[in-house]
Parts: C-alpha cells; sequence; structure tokens
C-alpha cells in the first residue's frame, strides 16, 4: 500500500505574504512563494494523519482536497502549530441521511507530549470535552517515544524525540524513512543515529541571518551535510528566503519546500 505525504504549508510563523501583504524579498508573481502556515499530512489507505494545525488549516486541507482527518500529531503547542484545532469538526460528522450533530460521537485523536496536550486542553477544553449541547470532537493521546496510529497494513509506525527549539522543546518525527523538524535549532540532532539513512528529511530553514529558535540557511545546509539523506526539503520559510534564490544556490539534493510538495514514500 502507498503512503503519500503532503507539505500543506511551509511558511514561518507570519507566512508569506504577512497579513498586511508584505512580500519581503519573495517574488510574488512565483505561487510557490505563496506560503501558509507550517503543517503537513500522511496518507494510507484510509488513515489520514495531520502534523499539526496551523491557523490556515481549513483553505490548505480544501486545495488539497483532503476530505478525512483519521488523527493529528503535534510538534509543539506554538500558536502557528495549533490554532486551527476547531476547524476540524467538520471531520467528526457522519454521512448518515438523519445525522444529529448534537448526538454526534466521532472523535479525532490528537497525539503529542504531555506538555503539548495539556496546553492544548486548557486552550481548547471545548474541543476536548462536552460542553453544553456540543460535544468532544477530540481525544488525547500522550505519546511514547515510539507509536503507531491505524490498523493491519494500514499502520504506521513512529518514532519521536524531543529537540530544542529556543527556549521550549519540540517533538521530530520519523516515519517511512522520512523525518519531520519544522521547528529546531538543535545541532545535537546530527549526532542522531535514527536520522542516518533517510529517504526524506524536512527540515527547518527560518532565513540566511542567525536566530535564536530556528535553523538558519547555512546550520540547514550544515545538518544536510552531517546526516546524508537521499533528498532534504527546506521548511518553516521566512519571506526573506525567495524560492527561485534558494532553487538557484542550493545543491541538487536540497530543495525549497512549497505549498502542496507531495512525496511518495
Amino acid at each position: 500500500m502507498k503512503t503519500k505525504f503532503i507539505i500543506l504549508g511551509c511558511g514561518n510563523s507570519l507566512g508569506t505574504p504577512r497579513i498586511d501583504g508584505f512580500w519581503g524579498n519573495c517574488n510574488k508573481k512565483n505561487k510557490k512563494n505563496i506560503r501558509t502556515r507550517c503543517s503537513a499530512i500522511i496518507l494510507r489507505g484510509s488513515n489520514s494523519i495531520l502534523i499539526d494545525t496551523s491557523p490556515d488549516i481549513r483553505n490548505q486541507l480544501i486545495d488539497n482536497k483532503i476530505k478525512n482527518i483519521s488523527s493529528v500529531i503535534y510538534s509543539h503547542e506554538h500558536s502557528d502549530q495549533t490554532n486551527g484545532l476547531f476547524e476540524l469538526r467538520p471531520f467528526t460528522f457522519t454521512k448518515e441521511k438523519n445525522f444529529n450533530f448534537w448526538n454526534n460521537k466521532k472523535i479525532i485523536n490528537v497525539y503529542g507530549t504531555s506538555k503539548t496536550i495539556n496546553m492544548l486542553k486548557r486552550r481548547f477544553d471545548y474541543c476536548f470535552k462536552k460542553i453544553g449541547p456540543y460535544p468532544a470532537i477530540v481525544k488525547e493521546n500522550i505519546i511514547n517515544k515510539k507509536f503507531s496510529i491505524g490498523q493491519s497494513n494500514e499502520k504506521i509506525i513512529f518514532n519521536s524525540f524531543n529537540v530544542r527549539h529556543g527556549e521550549v522543546k519540540t517533538t521530530a518525527y520519523i516515519f517511512n524513512k522520512t523525518a519531520y523538524l519544522s521547528d529546531c535549532n538543535d545541532m545535537s540532532i546530527v549526532k542522531r543515529k535514527e536520522l542516518k539513512n533517510l529517504n526524506y528529511l524536512i527540515i527547518d530553514c527560518l532565513k540566511i541571518d542567525k536566530n535564536k529558535a530556528h535553523f538558519n540557511l547555512e546550520e540547514s545546509l550544515y545538518v544536510h551535510r552531517s546526516l546524508k539523506p537521499k533528498k532534504t526539503f527546506l521548511t518553516n520559510l521566512h519571506h526573506d528566503l525567495d524560492y527561485d534564490f534558494l532553487l538557484r544556490n542550493l545543491p541538487k539534493d536540497i530543495l525549497p519546500a512549497y505549498d502542496g510538495l507531495k512525496l511518495n514514500l
């Protein structure tokens, strides 16, 4: 059974263009410079696993014709990774002719560290429990370092570990010889054996200048050279980094991500 992976959004926390219409160094004529906030999805059979629920998740899912969400795995609790959680409500609706939302029992499983889940429950308590006539739409699952989602041949096995993202920790996920680290400035990852022999590395690359919470371009290139994946895609891109500029200046085995990028894993 084939496994597909889609980058739904590859922009930094402000997106490109920003809400005030600012494009920075990005050429607005190139559609690959239109970057919504970071999110991705893994598709295998009936298994549709979101990575994060960005503030742009509604349009991201519509644009990519996603009709079902079975689970969500969260990298961390920041708003640009979580603020779209409530948008998932329609995926709990059934297709019954006499469907009654108030009696709805369908639930989406969400996965993350205890810190991330607890923060989500404080901010989105109305999603995790019935309040008045409104039913819960998600169920919490605290992850171990290794866990799986799905049944039989649709199962996806994840390895996870925490990495530094400024003053907080985020969760890196490895699945199907692919690693996803959208928010990270932790150079110790180059020593991690589980990140060797990857087909794909999706890695944080905010801008050219150094940043206290994200890899810059030079650091992302160093990680790629150290880990030697078959191909690296740069994500969490700031408006400083024009798509064509990166394409011209990067080695052939490193590419800038773009919204809607599809990979077969």
